[in-house]
């Protein structure tokens, strides 16, 4: 076995120890055809107010440019499918935020897979990143195999659907790479026909200014446009309408990330009980949740607009 071999399947090995589900790796390269859609997307200005988006753009197609002398790009998938669900008649809630933040349980998985790298073959450079960070993640998991890009933007697997985070581990280290899979949507367009604000403007095109997730999360205004009033079909916080429509997702399992287990009060309350909730109550319960990124006030604004 060469050194790049071992390398690799002493890395997926690794990664499946620490409990995620999938693994691929890609060539570290510019991803020209990227950056041509990311200009478009925000020349359009589908990005609304998250200008954040903007910036980096050279980073967000050339890894290299954020580890030196990168060699490959290692995605990783952490399933987050809940086994229960909320209920029927409560505000929504995204189902990638029932339990812990993602991004603290996952950062310390990398942290500590890269460790072992480091253990293992010596002096080995790389960081990871969660979703926080200038990498274009899901075509780098496209790339190294793990599935295609979807009509809703998402990344689908084609045994276990899309309810998973995606993680990238960029290193100087030569690997094996993994070849892309091809595209299983077919002609379905469920997840184009049930978008509830027609978000979804074109297949794999999200206008993001129109997504129910931009407007109770990313929005950090007052008031919600009033043209949106009627059209949340009671999400509170995230949507999962493309997800849960998906064909794909028959094959959604529960996770078995013990962090990733449902806050009691995400299954149990009630709309009176989200009305009754206090800012105190709100730290208190959701500190270690991805909900408290729209703080206790922009849950307060969703849930008087979908209430409206």
């Amino acid at each position: 076995m060469n050194l790049a071999a071992k390398y690799t399947a002493f890395i997926k090995q690794h990664a499946a120890d620490l409990g995620f589900d999938h693994c691929g790796i890609a060539k570290a390269v510019q991803l020209d055809d990227d950056a041509r859609r990311l200009e478009q997307w925000l020349h359009k200005g589908m990005h609304g107010s998250m200008h954040y988006m903007e910036n980096h753009f050279d980073k967000r197609i050339d890894p290299r440019k954020l580890v030196d002398n990168a060699r490959s790009v290692i995605t990783l998938l952490l399933n987050y499918y809940p086994a229960q669900q909320q209920q029927p008649e409560a505000p929504k809630i995204s189902k990638y935020a029932y339990g812990q933040d993602y991004h603290e349980v996952i950062k310390g998985k990398l942290n500590t897979l890269l460790a072992r790298m480091q253990e293992a073959f010596g002096a080995v450079s790389g960081r990871g990143f969660v979703d926080s960070a200038p990498v274009l993640e899901r075509s780098w998991a496209q790339r190294s195999g793990l599935g295609w890009l979807g009509k809703n933007g998402n990344l689908i697997h084609k045994q276990a659907g899309s309810f998973f985070f995606i993680a990238t581990l960029i290193t100087d280290l030569a690997l094996e790479y993994d070849s892309p899979v091809g595209d299983y949507c077919g002609s379905c367009t469920r997840c184009l026909d049930a978008c509830p604000t027609e978000a979804l403007v074109a297949p794999g095109v999200v206008d993001g200014s129109r997504c129910i997730s931009y407007f109770t999360i990313e929005l950090k205004e007052l008031l919600i446009p009033e043209k949106m009033q009627g059209r949340f079909d009671n999400w509170m916080f995230g949507c999962d309408v493309c997800q849960d429509v998906c064909p794909w997702n028959r094959f959604s399992k529960p996770n078995q990330t013990i962090e990733f287990a449902p806050i009691p009060e995400i299954l149990n309350f009630s709309t009176k009980d989200w009305e009754e909730l206090t800012e105190e109550e709100f730290k208190k319960i959701f500190r270690r949740s991805p909900m408290k990124r729209s703080k206790y006030a922009g849950i307060r604004r969703n849930l008087r607009f979908i209430n409206g």
